[in-house]
């Protein structure tokens, strides 16, 4: 229990680490630009609203930590009148010097410029230490096709898949014309495809090498699980090799032996651990072929019939792993097209990508927190992808946000002349409103979400047990 105690407080040591270390960058990131171009720096804050914790410096700038954990700021007042969110000004920013449109631009986007760089310094982590891949994520091969699916009414009906005639053993090229390398990257852009038929169904045209000739099938996704997730019944091929047989098992009966890679059961190509244990169970009353590669060589053996289908096998099945090396160039790209995909997710009508399914504050240190229980490398991986995130987030062009004040500064120098401060104080005020109310919105589902997992995470509960019979006859008084 104590060891236990003591991993989550290390757990959530690395989640303050690396989640505060963003926000922590970006803003020293907008803090240096600002010294180097000569502009006024009152205030360096991690978080918002009221203070936990200050120090003035020797350079006149107040270092605070503050109660809203909502991100950070560093108070600028003559780049933009942020008074309503960041607190007044220590001096009117009319007795300060203005500043020129290049310096706005330099400070505004070096925020997010920060965060890229500490998100490539990561990823330079990763290239060197590498990433464990095992084939079932580098697949891009249909391994298992569902017969039927569980609809968001939770009855199950024929899977998408099944009914457009996709084929175990089919390789993926693309979906939409979205070219696909793994199968993480299948899964994402069936998630976020956005294409209905002509008679109003979800729609995603996949285009597929079968027998070695490229094909179209056009299959129509189904809303399902507890995220309404667009899903076509499809799991991924992968290499099938034995990691443990037992003794005394029909396993051990027919000689299957440790690292054998499981190529067919009677003439029947099996690339996912559940076609092999479906297609066994299914003919458990009758002897069953098994074609194994064995070292260089392909060996045919007989697992024998079962009186039972539901006579452990006695074999453990995994599959082939790898040390990759994903230059950080690469791991830098994924993550901007996955953030620009859902960024036009959330805005396209016809997507089913909503901010329901996005995380906020709450979900996004949960992942951090889960990311860092398998290890540094995952707490790596998911820190460059916030890093990414918050750096194209920033930059929209939205009021409070670093992009809004770009915004501003380049309708000024388009215009002629300053935007008046009531109207810049007034519209951030708004968006702020709006910002806080959307942080909200999605950790409403955040929390749901955590909820519900916990929930279904829990062991079912035991029965109570039956209450003592009475006793046939009451004992004398």
């Amino acid at each position: 229990m104590l060891s236990a105690l003591f991993s989550n407080i290390g757990t959530t040591a690395l989640v303050i680490l690396f989640f505060g270390g963003s926000i922590f960058v970006h803003e020293l990131g907008h803090f240096f630009a600002a010294r180097r171009r000569g502009l006024k720096v009152e205030r360096f804050s991690l978080g918002f609203g009221p203070k936990i914790w200050s120090w003035r410096g020797k350079d006149g700038v107040e270092y605070r930590i503050s109660w809203i954990p909502l991100g950070g700021y560093v108070a600028l007042p003559q780049l933009a009148d942020m008074q309503a969110i960041e607190g007044a000004s220590e001096t009117p920013v009319e007795q300060l010097p203005s500043i020129d449109y290049a310096s706005k631009m330099i400070v505004s986007v070096a925020g997010a410029a920060m965060n890229v760089v500490f998100a490539f310094l990561l990823a330079c982590i990763i290239w060197l230490i590498g990433v464990p891949t095992s084939s079932e994520y580098t697949s891009t091969r249909i391994g298992y096709v569902t017969p039927t699916i569980e609809n968001i009414e939770g009855k199950q009906v024929p899977s998408p898949a099944s009914q457009a005639g996709l084929q175990i053993g089919d390789r993926i090229l693309s979906i939409d014309g979205h070219k696909l390398s793994d199968w993480n990257d299948i899964m994402e852009a069936l998630v976020m495809s956005s294409g209905i038929s002509a008679d109003g169904r979800r729609q995603a045209v996949f285009t597929i090498e079968r027998d070695g000739q490229p094909r179209q099938i056009t299959v129509f996704p189904l809303l399902s699980g507890d995220e309404k997730f667009r899903k076509v019944g499809i799991a991924p091929g992968y290499e099938l090799l034995v990691h443990e047989v037992t003794p005394g098992t029909p396993a051990a009966q027919a000689g299957l032996q440790k690292q054998d890679e499981i190529l067919s059961l009677d003439g029947v190509r099996i690339l996912h651990g559940v076609s092999f244990h479906e297609y066994l169970r299914d003919h458990a009353a009758q002897p069953v072929q098994a074609l194994v590669k064995r070292g260089e060589a392909e060996v045919a053996l007989t697992i024998p019939a079962r009186a039972d289908a539901k006579t452990d096998l006695g074999v453990e099945l995994t599959t082939t792993f790898a040390l990759t090396h994903p230059t950080p160039w690469m791991q830098l790209w994924e993550h901007t097209s996955t953030s620009f995909r859902t960024l036009w997710s959330l805005i396209n009508p016809r997507s089913d990508i909503g901010l329901s399914k996005m995380a906020g504050p709450v979900g996004i240190v949960r992942i951090l927190h889960s990311a860092a229980e398998s290890g540094l490398r995952a707490l790596l991986m998911i820190t460059i992808l916030i890093n990414v995130s918050l750096a194209i987030f920033n930059l929209l062009p939205i009021p409070v946000l670093d992009g809004g004040h770009m915004l501003f500064a380049t309708i000024a120098r388009l215009r002629g002349r300053p935007i008046p401060v009531n109207v810049i104080a007034s519209t951030q005020s708004v968006f702020m409103l709006l910002l806080i109310s959307m942080v909200l919105y999605v950790s409403f589902f955040d929390v749901r979400r955590w909820s519900r997992d916990r929930q279904n995470s829990r062991p079912p509960a035991a029965e109570a047990p039956a209450p003592a019979p009475e006793p046939a006859t009451q004992p004398a008084k």
